[in-house]
């Protein structure tokens, strides 16, 4: 078991994952740091029930990775990590133990920055904030995401032979969370066609209702027939199933790892759909995120969220002129950023 983790760590490019449990709350958690090479490591606190500890850490892994590519697609002085809680928000979540998590934070004195995430709210970030420093609680990131993810979208309707106009393109918004939500309620405003589905039927409805969508049985999302397919909700949307499947001619959406696997992003462009790498398109609440920690208004973040668009499209651009997919174009992109100086 042991060599096994100490390979996925050398095989991943892995800095350290550390776990913890305290016995009075109950606690086991984990931290993933995985390339600090541009600065401390930021990434969510994800509280979930995982089968066991060898998913929550596959999990961390994942998701520590891909906030290296994001932070370094987007141009930004920070690393990647994670950190995981293994246990049901609904019924395990305590005062206590989101404290104990705080303590087990700090012994990485700053060098992992944690921000809410699946299973935990700003609110629990200012728990963990009274025993660890710096965390992000101070601001919603969810609508800098959504932002993002829409100039992403204009720029990936550009690159396919539109004006980025999305008035009456049909965008199914698969998972109505924090940025599903904050994205359904843009694209309503810019007058696209909108299906929304979620997991949580009582959240999808309020969402329809709200932005004028129709709601659609979330087992069938990721295959509805539209325009621009974009997952809001977890990861691995695109798998040897789906990927078959598909009746959509882009995926850009604010989850992280879509693709099940990375040869996924070749078959996608194979069928001829265009893929916005999520680490590029989902990048606008690290980037607000990072604002936040410079001590800078929403006004400036807001400008530099709106350049995603920019971004994904030199990205779609560099894998046309280079004869690859876009995934493989934003992380030659990216890792150029973390190669030591």
């Amino acid at each position: 078991m042991t060599s096994t983790i100490f390979e996925r760590l050398r095989s991943g490019g892995f800095e350290q994952a550390l776990f913890s449990h305290d016995t009075e709350t109950g606690l086991r958690s984990l931290v993933v740091s995985h390339d600090t090479t541009l600065g401390p490591a930021l990434g969510g606190v994800r509280m979930y029930p995982y089968e066991d500890e060898t998913a929550a850490l596959e999990d961390g892994l994942r998701l520590a990775q891909a906030m290296t590519l994001k932070a370094a697609a987007a141009g930004l002085d920070l690393g990647g990590g994670w950190s995981v809680i293994i246990g049901d928000p609904a019924r395990d979540k305590t005062e206590a133990l989101l404290r104990a998590h705080g303590r087990f934070i700090a012994t990485l004195g700053g060098r992992f920055i944690p921000v809410n995430d699946v299973g935990t709210t700003q609110a629990d970030l200012k728990v963990i904030g009274t025993e660890a420093a710096p965390v992000c609680a101070d601001g919603d990131p969810s609508p800098m995401t959504a932002l993002g993810v829409l100039e992403g979208i204009r720029a990936c309707l550009r690159a396919t032979g539109g004006d980025g106009d999305l008035r009456g393109v049909r965008v199914c918004v698969q998972g109505a969370g924090n940025v599903g939500a904050a994205l359904a309620r843009l694209l309503a405003a810019e007058s696209a066609e909108l299906l929304v589905s979620d997991t949580n039927a009582r959240r999808a409805d309020a969402v329809a209702q709200t932005v004028g969508a129709r709601v659609i049985d979330p087992a069938t999302a990721v295959v509805a027939e539209c325009d621009v397919l974009a997952p809001c909700a977890l990861g691995g949307v695109v798998d040897d199933r789906t990927l078959q499947e598909l009746r959509c001619r882009i995926i850009a959406g604010g989850a992280n790892n879509v693709l099940a696997a990375p040869g996924h992003a070749a078959a996608l462009e194979a069928r001829g759909i265009l893929y916005a790498p999520d680490f590029c398109v989902n990048a606008g609440g690290l980037i607000f995120l990072e604002e936040r920690l410079l001590g800078h208004d929403n006004a400036r973040a807001e400008h530099r969220v709106r350049q995603v668009g920019e971004r994904v499209a030199t990205v779609i651009e560099h894998a046309r002129r280079s004869g690859v997919s876009p995934t493989e174009a934003a992380l030659s992109l990216a890792r150029a950023r973390l190669r030591p100086h």
